[in-house]
């Protein structure tokens, strides 16, 4: 077996360097007040006018300067980082409130997107993928269930039966990790 090697890359370095510097010096500083905008409008899911200008504003720098969609590795849509690299990078994004949704990088789309690219119909890629990775809609992802201990993948109980050209499933989902939101567009159970 080889070595790993879990240092920073040299390619990596300048990426870091700059996420680093755009989480301490730009999207930190907007936390405190964007969080303090939550509920203002009296639905904790629906942001403000304010937190959208926060969060698309930084969403928008970080887009132009091409610190976007870093999660996706080894894809050509994706920065094409290893999954080292990248957890250099979500290190840095983990230290501020809006850090990972302004690179594109938050869950669930994050895992989500990448179900999309490697198991998606090119209509589904079309459809839902790009819209996804350009930061224009949400997505949600619905594993738990009551009266089963639903972290395990492989003990859920809803079932999914072909029935024609259609797949028709049945069961109950407990939780539902970013359906909320009302920029959610696809829902992957």
């Amino acid at each position: 077996m080889a070595d790993m090697n879990l240092g920073m890359t040299e390619r990596l370095k300048p990426i870091h360097q700059r996420v680093a510097a755009m989480v301490r010096d730009e999207i930190a500083p907007l936390g405190e007040e964007f969080l303090a905008e939550v509920g203002r409008n009296g639905d904790r899911w629906t942001y403000t006018a304010r937190q959208t200008e926060i969060l698309e504003g930084l969403k928008k720098t970080a887009r132009e300067r091409g610190l976007w969609n870093f999660w996706l590795t080894d894809s050509k849509r994706g920065y094409g980082l290893s999954t080292v690299e990248y957890a250099y990078l979500a290190e840095e994004m983990g230290k501020a409130h809006l850090g990972a949704e302004t690179f594109n990088c938050s869950a669930p789309d994050t895992g989500n997107m990448e179900v999309l690219e490697r198991y998606g119909s090119e209509e589904h890629r079309r459809q839902w993928l790009e819209p996804l990775l350009e930061g224009k809609i949400r997505s949600a992802y619905l594993m738990t269930e009551p009266d089963v201990a639903s972290s395990d993948a492989t003990n859920i109980s809803m079932r999914c039966q072909r029935q024609g050209d259609d797949y028709v499933l049945n069961g109950e989902k407990w939780w539902a990790s970013g359906a909320g939101d009302p920029r959610c567009a696809i829902y992957i159970v």
